[in-house]
């Protein structure tokens, strides 16, 4: 071989190794943020049991698996509870270890405990148990020990194994005093019984040890007491080593924001935020249901304002790690309740795949007015994007892209349009589009309310889509009958069998003009649709079946879908009566329509997903679309399992 011809090879191999690098890097780097806690609501009897809930900001956090346990209390302890969750990332970043109280108050009450809780895992889903009772164990030290609390794990590097500390009491003795030991190699038992770590001055409970810049810094619930010994102040604490065995140097200042009032905390866990050199303290205000936290950068000074966690949970006492994007589609796999924002891929490499359950088919995102279109054996599906749950307006950004074969098994693209896209669409809102394809590209004809139609376009059904023109393709003035800001909106697109390509749109009038054959031109005069019955409201959908012209739309508000027929895409159309009755829990309605491996298709948005669904926060459902022998549709039986019959 030539020393060029293996220079380009060298090169290409490189760029080839970085790629796949870069991809590996971009699935593994931090995404969000996975919180272990126990519930400190419902149902005394299962609130001590291991849950687990997500956030991409640290601040807003939504419980997986609909707040149920994700392991029983039942399977993993002794007592039949569990309190405290401790989770870390190991040192080889890719296992994981979690330990607990096992304790079950609901029904033993506060007496005592045995011991802790050790799990292991290597994908944050499937968890490897052991317990620990000290008093069985180590009776020859801890025979008399009545509680066993918060336990917690750390990488000693200088041993190169892992450190389990936590707070111990005995009979005899009031003193709340930590204790460690190292666990074995498969994080099953201790090497050896533990002994003592840190004895603060009062005494302590919930200790949590975090390094930084050659110091190790031991947070715990501290308090102060006068000369008879009765306490007269408490909150969170620490104390310094350079040492992880210690001795530690304890600094009686108090951190938290409550330590001058009535209001208690516990359970301080700290944690780093993603990309930043900020910490967070949080901690559980037990007596008041609240989880708060304070900001710090050098973890000795720290915020004066507590701010809140926003959840929809109740936890208590639990602890943080940072998640990747791909950690965060495992646990949603398992669990589900993970945000699309901590799914959505967005490397241009990176892809989402999940599997449809029923209807909505989509259920990490809120996505509303679907456009279909198939290639060879695969459906394209485009969506708009209704941004949260529970809106109260329509906010719509961008619009993403989906994949199936099988309408089951579904892939999600990373997004390929926005409507900051459109620079001349100041309106900033990504309503309905529709996709066609022309002479092996891909074009996107999109709505922006009252700034007009647009056309993006693209090498492949995925895009990345750019803007075509510049400028709208229609505008308010095409819409000659109207007299509203909004009449401009729901473009659909219909290539006919002579190669005629249409656009048909509106609002409360229906209009449609020839495109020519670059896609991107109107070829002619707009004109109006209109004929007996018609009650146009929007979301026009053109297709053809036998022959047969079937012209669908939202009509009414709320609105239903009315469908009509016509021998040519220009009618005359003869109305044929309400295809799809008012969609749940949602005023408006938006169709696709396509036929895929034999059978058509009926597309639409409903606002389905629980708790948050509604008009502004819809997603898009499929059911089946049948003929009658004389060319009319069967009316749409909307279901829940859909065509995924699960």
């Amino acid at each position: 071989m030539k020393l060029k011809q293996m220079g380009v090879l060298s090169i290409a191999l490189m760029s080839f190794t970085n790629a796949i690098a870069q991809k590996i890097h971009n699935a593994d780097k931090a995404a969000g943020y996975l919180f272990a806690y126990f519930e400190g609501s419902g149902d005394k009897n299962t609130q001590e049991q291991l849950r687990f809930a997500v956030s991409q900001d640290a601040q807003n956090w939504v419980a997986l698996n609909n707040n149920k346990p994700i392991l029983s209390s039942a399977d993993i302890s002794q007592t039949g509870g569990i309190r405290d969750p401790h989770i870390l990332r190991g040192e080889d970043k890719k296992s994981f270890y979690m330990v607990a109280t096992d304790m079950f108050t609901a029904k033993n009450g506060w007496g005592s405990n045995p011991g802790i809780i050790l799990m292991r895992s290597d994908n944050l889903t499937d968890w490897k148990h052991n317990t620990i009772d000290l008093a069985k164990l180590y009776p020859k030290k801890f025979k008399n020990v009545k509680w066993v609390w918060a336990p917690q794990t750390i990488y000693d590097p200088v041993a190169k194994k892992y450190l389990v500390y936590f707070t111990v009491k005995s009979y005899e003795n009031d003193k709340l005093d930590f204790y460690a030991a190292y666990a074995n190699k498969d994080f099953s038992g201790f090497e050896r019984e533990p002994t003592l770590l840190f004895s603060p001055k009062f005494g302590g409970i919930d200790g949590d040890i975090v390094y930084k810049d050659g110091l190790y810094h031991f947070f715990f619930k501290g308090n102060t007491k006068d000369g008879v010994g009765k306490e007269v102040k408490n909150g969170i604490q620490q104390a310094t080593s350079k040492s992880l065995k210690g001795p530690w140097k304890e600094d009686f200042r108090y951190l938290d924001a409550y330590a001058d009032t009535s209001v208690v905390v516990e359970g301080s866990s700290l944690f780093k935020l993603n990309g930043t050199d900020d910490y967070i303290l949080m901690y559980d205000l037990y007596a008041n249901g609240r989880y708060e936290f304070q900001r710090t950068d050098d973890l000795f000074n720290f915020s004066s304002k507590p701010e809140a966690l926003r959840k929809n949970f109740n936890p208590r006492h639990g602890s943080v790690i940072s998640i990747s994007k791909e950690e965060s589609r495992l646990l949603n796999s398992k669990w589900g309740g993970v945000p699309g924002e901590l799914l959505s891929p967005e490397d241009v490499d990176d892809r989402y795949r999940f599997t449809a359950k029923g209807n909505p088919i989509i259920k990490h995102h809120f996505t509303a007015d679907p456009a279909a279109m198939v290639k060879g054996d695969t459906l394209w599906l485009y969506a708009g994007h209704d941004f949260a749950g529970g809106q109260q307006g329509y906010k719509m950004k961008d619009w993403i892209v989906y994949s199936t074969t099988d309408l089951k098994n579904w892939t999600e693209y990373p997004v390929s349009l926005r409507i900051s896209d459109f620079t001349w669409a100041k309106s900033g809102d990504a309503f309905a589009g529709h996709v066609t394809e022309r002479n092996g590209k891909y074009y996107w004809y999109i709505s922006s309310n009252w700034s007009g139609i647009g056309v993006a376009v693209a090498d492949r059904p995925e895009g990345p889509f750019r803007d075509a023109l510049g400028k709208p393709l229609l505008t308010n003035k095409d819409c000659f009958a109207s007299s509203h800001s909004w009449a401009c909106i729901d473009p659909a697109v219909f290539i006919d069998d002579d190669g005629q390509a249409w656009i048909f749109w509106g609002n409360r009038e229906c209009y449609y003009a020839k495109l020519k054959e670059n896609m991107v031109e109107i070829d002619g005069e707009v004109k109006q649709l209109n004929f007996e019955g018609l009650a146009f409201t929007e979301a026009p959908w053109v297709h053809k079946h036998n022959g047969k012209y079937y012209l669908s739309y939202a009509t009414e508000f709320p609105e239903k879908i009315a469908y009509a027929m016509a021998d040519k895409i220009d009618g005359p159309y003869v109305y044929k009566g309400i295809l799809n009755e008012i969609a749940g829990n949602s005023n408006t309605n938006h169709q696709a329509i396509v036929p895929f491996k034999n059978q058509w298709y009926f597309i639409y948005h409903n606002g389905g997903i629980n708790p948050d669904g509604g008009s502004f926060s819809r997603s898009i459902c499929i059911d089946t679309l049948n003929y009658r022998a004389d060319g009319t549709i069967h009316k749409i039986e909307m279901t829940t399992e859909g065509t995924t019959g699960d």
